[in-house]
């Protein structure tokens, strides 16, 4: 690849868009409101919740937090070949590190912090913004995609069968031919260059293929702290939960809208108390595995540079 396809052409700091008061309030009620409801939850079943963090062994929760941190990797690596296959390929460390550290963004209020965070950290490596910004937004369609398909194969037809419905979009969405006709109107309104290099159906079969790869992870990781339903049930409980919150970007990491869908899933096999105490532990072993991976992957790509 030549030099010039690689540097973008110098442009002006963007400021973080203005959000209107109204919506930033309706943002923070509705965090308010969902967080409001899951304490109440906790406190209404505490000795359940208490009886079932009791029966977490401290083996079962570093054996889900390795599989988070699989699950993450997993991640990366499809975020990597999107961008990849965009015509940016990074060496691994150094797309740990924008991967990883971006990714803390999650968890402020606003879904713009992540790529704003990896499209800055991504220029600095010689990456144009329009690609880290491409290789972003198409990780929600892909993780969504797979996410829905492992849980109809997991948790079964009759149940989630409705899930069918969405399906179809997705697999519009994830067709090179039309996400790159989407690419290119957004960066014609938005007055940019267009990408260099379109997305192929190698680059987004492979990342597929990756997404996959950390549901299986992912599935693992809950089965540790919750093996009553089995691995399959384990796979299909959190892909459900992660695609409901996902869905509900409004609040940061879908903070309690992921727990509330997976005690529901788990009802039939754990009881309230015990379901919330799991949900609860998964949430705290993710927000350890991104911690150890951002962590991880400075650390790395620090030693690699010096």
């Amino acid at each position: 690849m030549s030099r010039g396809t690689a540097v973008e052409q110098p442009e002006s700091a963007e400021a973080a868009p203005r959000r209107s008061p109204v919506r930033r309030l309706v943002r923070y009620g509705f965090l308010a409101v969902a967080l409001g409801f899951g304490a109440y939850a906790v406190a209404k079943q505490w000795d359940a919740v208490v009886a079932g963090f009791a029966r977490l062994s401290w083996a079962a929760l570093a054996g889900s937090l390795v599989a988070v941190v699989a699950a993450l990797l997993g991640a990366m690596l499809t975020w990597r070949t999107l961008l990849a296959d965009l015509g940016s390929p990074l060496p691994l460390r150094p797309a740990a590190r924008v991967f990883f550290v971006g990714q803390l963004g999650k968890y402020i209020p606003g879904a713009v912090w992540p790529v704003i965070a990896q499209m800055e950290m991504g220029r600095d490596l010689g990456v144009p913004r329009s690609r880290s910004a491409a290789a972003f937004f198409l990780m929600m369609p892909i993780q969504l995609a797979t996410g829905l398909l492992v849980t109809l194969v997991t948790l079964g037809w009759d149940r989630y069968g409705w899930l069918l419905l969405f399906i179809p979009l997705l697999l519009v969405l994830l067709e090179p031919k039309v996400i790159n006709a989407v690419i290119g109107y957004a960066l014609r309104k938005m007055k940019r260059e267009p990408l260099e290099r379109p997305l192929t159906r190698r680059g987004m079969l492979t990342a597929l293929g990756w997404a996959l790869a950390g549901w299986l992870c992912y599935g693992a990781h809950l089965y540790f702290i919750a093996p009553q339903g089995g691995v399959l049930f384990a796979v299909g409980a959190f892909a459900v939960s992660w695609c409901l919150g996902i869905l509900t970007f409004v609040v940061p990491a879908g903070a309690g809208v992921r727990e509330v869908a997976m005690v529901a899933v788990l009802a039939p096999h754990v009881d309230g108390g015990a379901a919330i105490a799991v949900a609860l532990s998964s949430r705290i072993v993710i927000i350890l595995g991104d911690l150890i991976c951002a962590g991880m992957a400075g650390i790395a790509a620090r030693r690699n540079s010096v």
